[in-house]
């Protein structure tokens, strides 16, 4: 990786911070299911979402399209997994949504209109 290349943006809106964290933590929670033997196909998603997020910190705006759309993919399968049966995934889907709502913000959206590359 080249120096310039962070994590976490600091100087971002609070909005873009938050979406960057969840987006990591998500990810960790990804690995610790493949690690503890969860299907592959569904990890793929927090996965991905950890990519956007570095992309989204260094202020890229493939990476903010790719995590808007993870963040969009990742409610409506907690949506239906909750619509299954599955009321355990009730605080997931209540992440899946805040990470949503973060990407969409109107500082969030402003901003990456503005600065991302």
């Amino acid at each position: 990786m080249s120096d310039d290349r962070r994590w976490f943006d600091s100087s971002q809106p609070q909005t873009l911070q938050g979406a960057v964290m969840l987006c990591y933590l998500t990810a960790v929670f990804g690995l610790i299911g493949l690690v503890l033997g969860a299907y592959p196909l569904a990890e793929l998603v927090p996965l991905a979402l950890g990519a956007a997020g570095l992309g989204v910190a260094n202020e890229k705006r493939w990476g903010y399209r790719l995590g808007v759309a993870l963040a969009g993919l990742n409610v409506l399968v907690d949506v239906y997994v909750l619509y299954l049966g599955g009321f355990g995934i009730v605080l997931t889907l209540l992440f899946a949504v805040v990470l949503l709502a973060l990407f969409l913000h109107s500082q969030s959206r402003e901003y990456e209109r503005i600065w991302f590359r």
